[in-house]
């Protein structure tokens, strides 16, 4: 690369980031700080061009920074390249939609698998909730954004992708190929589980489980059933909406979540008396492969007492995020919202915690692999502990802890 190109590529890069910092502290503040970040940058970017041990790439070292950029933000913001965005927009056109049926997210700054849907190809292939994908179809995921991840993993149907998988306890990947395809229907189960008990499981709130889970209830009151499990254990996908409608099937009264950010208006989602169906008494199954929609739901029902939340904390991951297209070809995906919980913590960021903890089976947990899902229709089995930590609750042979009002 010549002198003349490196400065130009300095100068770009420099420009860049001075257009997206200077443009934010214009508009919120006078702090000098926010200035010397973006003069320390291009110092940075200087020292590498001139003192770095051989002459680097600086376009691959401008998009590390930017990659960073966004990283540094939360596990839903990232950087898509020019080629990245454009392959993006390519596989959103593909109908039928084909990809491995996997929500995923970032921690200790790899790729995770938050949670499988039944029956899915990747359920199918042994992908389990608390993965690591090291790799997808070869590339590293060490700084690789969600976006990125998704992208590789989505193709052809019947058409197969290689991904390097460390299992909780272990550190030696292991590799696995899962073949994409379409993952079927997600439709709640619902029956009785013990006397005057109903049990109704939600592996997904996409458009219309809300409905879904509405008719489930009215069905199991004309059983004749007047207490409910909701298990939400591996509900990680749908549209935060759907959370927020069937919350009002449960919730008479009061705030059911908040969202809001610095651009974004804040919208207050309220219980409404005229849409609740089911008065009875009722516990959630929550864990850490509970996020999105499935964690505004419990949120609203353990903030406003009207159910114990039974297990361990969501992963936290209820958030809005916006695609903005940038002038080179690129795009970032940011954060722009949080929701937060009845009782004003930002689910992103904290989750949302038992009322009721259930501790794993073993005292070693983090060396047990997590247990497989429940495939389509299947009823917990007896040795679920937090089923029967929530069957003790119903029927009295369990007291639910005090609690403070939300």
């Amino acid at each position: 690369m010549s002198r003349l190109t490196k400065i130009a590529v300095v100068s770009l890069s420099v420009l860049v980031f001075s257009y997206v910092g200077i443009g934010y502290v214009l508009g919120k503040t006078d702090d000098d700080k926010s200035y010397q970040s973006l003069s320390v940058y291009g110092e940075v970017l200087q020292h590498i061009q001139e003192d770095y041990v051989d002459e680097p790439n600086l376009p691959v070292v401008t998009v590390g920074a930017l990659r960073g950029l966004l990283d540094s933000l939360d596990p839903y913001s990232g950087y898509l390249s020019p080629r990245e965005y454009t392959d993006y927009k390519d596989k959103q056109k593909n109908d039928p939609h084909s990809d491995v049926g996997a929500t995923l997210s970032k921690r200790f700054g790899y790729i995770v698998v938050v949670s499988v849907l039944p029956d899915g190809p990747a359920e199918k292939a042994g992908l389990r909730s608390g993965d690591i994908l090291e790799a997808v179809a070869g590339f590293a995921t060490r700084d690789m954004s969600v976006g990125q991840a998704d992208s590789l993993l989505q193709g052809a149907p019947n058409s197969a992708v290689k991904v390097d998988v460390v299992r909780r306890g272990s550190t030696e990947p292991q590799p696995m190929e899962l073949t994409r395809g379409i993952s079927p229907a997600q439709h709640l189960t619902a029956d009785k589980v013990a006397d005057d008990i109903g049990y109704v499981r939600v592996p997904a709130l996409e458009t219309g489980a809300a409905a879904e889970l509405h008719d489930k209830l009215v069905r199991l009151q004309q059983m004749g059933l007047h207490k409910l499990v909701l298990d939400l254990r591996d509900c990680a996908t749908g549209p935060t909406s759907e959370g927020v409608n069937a919350a009002q099937l449960f919730v008479s009264s009061g705030t059911l979540s908040v969202l809001r950010g610095q651009t974004v208006s804040k919208q207050e989602f309220d219980a409404q008396a005229d849409k609740v169906v089911w008065k009875g008494p009722v516990e959630v199954l929550i864990s850490d492969s509970t996020a999105g929609a499935a964690e505004i739901l419990a949120a609203a029902l353990g903030d406003n007492h009207r159910a114990e939340l039974v297990g361990g904390r969501t992963f936290g991951a209820a958030s809005q995020q916006k695609l903005i297209e940038l002038g080179d070809g690129s795009a970032i995906v940011i954060t722009v919202a949080f929701y937060y919980t009845p009782g004003g913590k930002a689910i992103l960021e904290d989750g949302v915690a038992a009322t009721v903890p259930v501790a794993p089976a073993a005292s070693d947990s983090e060396d047990q692999e997590a247990p497989a899902p429940l495939r389509l229709n299947q009823l917990p089995s007896s040795d679920d502990r937090v089923m029967r930590k929530a069957l003790d609750l119903l029927t009295g042979a369990a007291q639910p802890p005090a609690r403070k009002a939300a």
